[in-house]
């Protein structure tokens, strides 16, 4: 699939690269006013230099962005095989493939199966995805995914209400972009 002319990376060492857009009904890549507001909240030592995790990845524009913006690693998780190549064409488009791994497994089995520690976990998942409450609370709980103090960020529907905490996940802030939400979680508690 040729890139999208509408679809580049927001900030960093590829700034304005264009990425290919979706593959499949239902993905939506995070739009990148959004991709930069998230992280220009986020602080930099949460992805530079450090293993992040985008889950539900889709284009790979989140994962994408926290490379151009000095990760040192990401893992993209994109169960849908005719997606997941465009996920890697987007990295080598990008010039990221040697800092990063495809992984084309349910988000709910990679769960199980990606070794952490990340500093940085992203999601997007489908627009009203049902039961994201409850993946919320399996990702909360899977043991060494997440590193002490590191962060979550996941964009979901207006509509769709998440907890404050899920074990010790803490809702930090919520941002509104339309009719989308964006929460900031930290493993730990509140600083």
């Amino acid at each position: 699939m040729p890139p999208s002319s509408n679809l580049r990376v927001a900030g960093g060492a590829a700034r304005g690269r264009r990425l290919a857009g979706p593959a499949v009904p239902g993905v939506r890549p995070t739009a990148a006013r959004v991709r930069a507001a998230i992280f220009n909240i986020l602080p930099p030592d949460c992805y530079q230099d450090a293993r992040v995790l985008d889950l539900f990845a889709g284009t790979g524009s989140l994962g994408i962005e926290a490379l151009s913006r000095g990760a040192a690693w990401a893992d993209f998780v994109e169960r849908h095989r005719r997606q997941s190549q465009v996920l890697r064409d987007n990295l080598a488009t990008a010039g990221y493939s040697g800092q990063a791994a495809v992984h084309g497994v349910d988000a709910q089995r990679a769960l199980s199966i990606l070794a952490g520690p990340y500093q940085l976990i992203m999601l997007d998942p489908p627009y009203r995805m049902a039961g994201l409450g409850k993946f919320m609370e399996s990702l909360a709980a899977a043991p060494g995914l997440a590193a002490g103090g590191g962060r979550l960020v996941v964009g979901h529907s207006r509509h769709l209400t998440l907890a404050e905490q899920y074990g010790p996940l803490h809702l930090e802030s919520q941002r509104r972009y339309g009719d989308n939400l964006v929460d900031f979680y930290q493993w730990g508690g509140r600083e």
